[in-house]
């Protein structure tokens, strides 16, 4: 499928790497197709929707930052995207990049749970007060060395 990007122009994205939010993302209701296009800084994804071109999200793995990190999402939440047992499941955190050298934060208290095998994708508020909207990564890394 063809797609006009954000970051990379038009492109040619293979079917594996199109993702259905069926709800869509908070702020964002109106786009619930998307898809997942390699950044050119690893291991940062685009979250790219196909419906709009300006709309994209800087995404990553939430566990390569803070290897102690946790969602505790109930079994009826996660039904509507169809996951039935928890490998069937991909955590993802948005990314925040703001100008002039201001931290780079991600958003653990809303991750995006993509289940792998239908493609589909929702995301989540956590019930948690152990994490933010703004966890900075670097420090977190630095600090933590990735353990919270």
């Amino acid at each position: 499928m063809k797609i006009d990007t954000k970051a990379k122009g038009e492109m040619d994205i293979p079917e594996d790497n199109l993702i259905s939010v069926p709800e869509g993302i908070f702020g964002f209701e109106d786009y619930t197709k998307y898809a997942l296009i390699d950044s050119d800084y690893e291991p940062f994804i685009w979250l790219q929707s196909t419906e709009n071109k300006d709309v994209a999200f800087l995404i990553v793995d939430p566990f390569l930052i803070c290897s102690t990190y946790e969602t505790d999402i109930d079994d009826e939440t996660l039904s509507k995207i169809g996951i039935k047992k928890p490998e069937d499941i991909i955590i993802m955190t948005i990314v925040t990049v703001p100008s002039k050298g201001k931290k780079i934060t991600a958003n653990f208290a809303g991750p995006l749970v993509i289940n792998k095998n239908s493609r589909e994708c929702m995301q989540v508020i956590l019930n948690d007060n152990r994490w933010s909207t703004k966890v900075d990564i670097m420090e977190m890394l630095q600090n933590n060395g990735g353990e919270n």
